[in-house]
């Protein structure tokens, strides 16, 4: 079968490696893509937010399934209209994935439905907003209600930064129309992890877990990145919670979604935060995570092109899948200066040699191919990827293979997984 992957980071280049582990795929499109993913894929010039020219290139080549990785084109409705066409994707429809392209409706679904999270409040005047938050304790959250790419939240210590970031989102509109509703949020304590399940509409299969890493600097200091690193399993997530996350939040999420006409299927990205009462939900997305999915793939033992299939034909609760018993830790390289501004166009170093490693790949995320040469062209420019038996032998292995890379003002954390080491 031909299978087309949409998207051009590093979540995408997984997506891409996985599925091209199926027996049951000749060929794999990508668009954009990446210089790694043309390594794999035949990377087409097709922006991925294109959905009309996507929806005719995949009719003109009779592409058998499209794998949406990125959540702009999810929120603008790709879905919906390949259904239209009578065209397989895998993906939640336009209505569905408002759980994460508005993170109002998505607190308010979780206060209808009793998901455990934050008190919150939703506000569209900024003087509202700091009036309300005058009243408040901090620390406190204020969240853009539309995608921001993992930018949109503020954690704020105090009445100064509280002001600061309402008029990023809200006067600077820093986000554009994403802040022009705001969340105010309770502060909550504890861990974080990530998990994500495979969705059919009523069968809900949670993949293993995983810890991001959201912010810039070591030791979580620094604003918010679309993520620095993550590893898998958590320690620190233990199966008592498995069994509540499951029942108590992903089961009534996908079950209050149906009851509100909006069938979710696809991956539901639940990200949590283990507090002293339990699990409770920071947020919802509509999709793979990045850099979750680089942690995440490597570990899974059952095709991946079985269980989309499964998912799109509703037939989830016949699949059984199954984990590699190991773990994996991703270090992202990223740009110097990001997430502010970076500049792009750096010669890429290195990447031969790990080429040939076992147990470790690098997942290109912003790189292109120029006059024979790979260069950086993005943010989060590499994910270095290694697996082993324990979390820290892979890390071990990831970190000295990141020293093999070298580009012009590289960056990365020098603390991914350390967490699960204590």
């Amino acid at each position: 079968m031909k299978v087309l992957v949409i998207g051009s980071g590093g979540r995408e280049h997984t997506l891409v490696w996985k599925i091209a582990q199926s027996p049951k795929v000749s060929k794999i499109y990508c668009a954009p893509g990446n210089a790694g993913i043309s390594q794999l894929a035949r990377c087409i010039d097709i922006d991925a937010e294109n959905i009309d020219k996507l929806a005719n290139f995949v009719q003109k080549e009779e592409i058998d399934l499209t794998v949406v990785g990125p959540e702009l084109p999810l929120s603008k409705g790709i879905v919906n209209e390949f259904n239209r066409k009578g065209l397989r994707i895998f993906g939640p429809s336009k209505e569905a994935t408002e759980i994460e392209s508005s993170k109002v409706f998505s607190k308010h679904l979780m206060k209808k439905y009793n998901i455990p999270t934050a008190n919150y409040q939703v506000f569209q005047d900024s003087e509202k907003a700091f009036d309300y938050i005058k009243q408040q304790t901090f620390p406190l959250a204020i969240k853009a209600d539309g995608l921001a790419a993992g930018k949109g939240v503020f954690i704020v210590k105090d009445l100064v930064q509280a002001r600061d970031a309402l008029d990023a989102l809200m006067e600077e509109k820093k986000f554009g129309e994403a802040g022009k509703q705001v969340v105010i949020e309770e502060f909550l304590e504890g861990e974080e992890v990530s998990i994500l399940a495979f969705c059919d509409g009523r069968t809900v299969v949670p993949m293993v877990s995983s810890q991001d890493h959201k912010k810039i600097f070591d030791d979580d200091q620094g604003p918010n990145t679309g993520g620095m690193g993550a590893y898998s399993p958590v320690p620190f997530y233990p199966d008592e919670f498995e069994r509540r996350v499951l029942e108590e939040i992903l089961k009534p999420t996908i079950k209050g979604l149906r009851s509100e006409g909006r069938e979710y299927k696809g991956v539901l990205y639940a990200g949590l935060i283990l507090t002293k009462e339990g699990p409770k939900v920071l947020e919802f997305n509509a999709r793979f995570g990045d850099p979750e999915t680089q942690v995440i793939l490597p570990r899974l033992k059952t095709d991946l092109v079985d269980i989309l299939i499964a998912v799109i034909e509703k037939n989830l609760d016949k699949i059984n899948i199954e984990w590699e018993d190991n773990a994996t830790v991703c270090v992202v390289v990223a740009s110097g200066g990001y997430p502010d501004k970076y500049q792009k166009g750096k010669v890429i170093s290195g990447l031969e040699r790990l080429e040939k490693m076992r147990n470790i790949m690098v997942f290109h995320a912003g790189t292109k191919l120029e006059d024979n040469k790979i260069i950086t062209s993005g943010g989060r420019v590499l994910g270095i990827t290694a697996w082993d038996e324990t979390i820290s032998k892979a890390r071990e292995k990831a970190y000295k293979e990141v020293k093999e890379i070298y580009f012009e003002e590289m960056y990365y954390r020098k603390d991914i997984a350390s967490k699960a080491l204590k």
